[in-house]
């Protein structure tokens, strides 16, 4: 991977290590390159994973997540921080993850590709779940990953989404209502017969 900063002494390091995202944007803002060098080490496998959580194809994951930190980048002039660092990331991964989709949405083929059957169980059951996942609307599904894989807070997605708070609650009770009947198989005893 590139290096963006040049090199740093371990004081410094570690002085920009124990400092907040808002304050590393802040000081990036103020031709630091350190700062911004910390941001993308604690930021950069995270993004990776929130794209990769909604694409099939990890190259274009990779591709949003660089562009991810590009943006940052030509928009250091105009960032305020009247929410947290976290929320304004994942603002701009979430609206790229738009973006794709209607792009992918106007170019989607017929063709299906199956996986590969596996003999690993617990394979077998990150299949079984990203299936379920997909078979969620996509408010649903982007509110539960935000909070599920994301860890945002309930007024974090409140903020990204800009949604009332009882709104996030609400949906979120209901995306993990529509997995968990996803999820469980229908036991007899569990059918209303009427």
């Amino acid at each position: 991977m590139p290096q963006i900063a040049p090199k740093q002494s371990p004081e410094d390091a570690a002085h920009l290590a124990a400092m907040t995202d808002d304050r590393l944007m802040l000081l990036f803002r103020s031709d630091n390159s350190g700062a911004f060098s910390e941001l993308f080490r604690r930021y950069n496998n995270p993004v990776y994973n929130f794209f990769r959580r909604r694409l099939e194809n990890p190259s274009r994951a990779e591709e949003l997540t660089q562009e991810t930190f590009i943006a940052v980048l030509r928009g250091v002039e105009r960032y305020e921080p009247r929410a947290s660092f976290r929320t304004y990331l994942y603002g701009i991964a979430m609206r790229m993850v738009m973006a794709e989709r209607r792009k992918s949405a106007r170019r989607e083929s017929s063709t299906i590709v199956e996986p590969n059957r596996s003999s690993n169980p617990s394979v077998d059951a990150a299949i079984w779940v990203r299936r379920a996942m997909e078979q969620l609307d996509a408010e649903h599904r982007d509110i539960l990953l935000l909070r599920e894989y994301e860890q945002l807070t309930y007024d974090e997605i409140a903020e990204l989404l800009s949604l009332p708070l009882n709104t996030v609650r609400s949906r979120l009770f209901r995306a993990r209502t529509a997995l968990k009947a996803l999820l469980l198989p229908l036991r007899p005893e569990m059918r209303n017969e009427t």
